[in-house]
């Protein structure tokens, strides 16, 4: 069975940091693009980052994360994670991880395939 599973949520203040896990099981990991999805209190589900699966690990960003959040893949760990810097009160959202061939961005805005959606972690950002 396909799974991904998220952890390193939490509340922080603002300027605080967090970093997030990606975790596999019923398949490869390794093996595909990795992205980082958000969904705050109704609003839409929207992509933040993404590592391709390539040897190369080419990493995108959303204009509203550049230089806050950092995604790295751990191979001996068989994760991904998600740095994230300088938090902001907007950054309250819960996130979830998503598994593709490849990256894929259009106009800025990411594009999953996937559909075995985890749990998610929640991330609170409030003072």
């Amino acid at each position: 069975q396909v799974q991904v599973v998220e952890s390193g949520g939490g509340s922080v203040q603002p300027g605080g940091s967090l970093r997030l896990s990606c975790a596999a099981s019923g398949f490869a990991l390794d093996h595909y693009a990795i992205s980082w999805f958000r969904q705050a209190p109704g609003q839409e589900r929207e992509g933040v980052s993404c590592i391709s699966r390539s040897d190369d690990g080419d990493t995108y960003y959303a204009d509203s994360v550049k230089g806050r959040f950092t995604i790295s893949r751990d191979k001996s760990e068989h994760t991904v994670h998600l740095q994230m810097n300088n938090l902001k009160p907007e950054d309250t959202a819960v996130y979830y991880c998503a598994a593709d061939l490849r990256c894929t961005v259009v106009h800025g805005l990411f594009v999953s395939g996937f559909s075995s959606w985890g749990q998610g972690t929640q991330v609170t950002v409030s003072s």
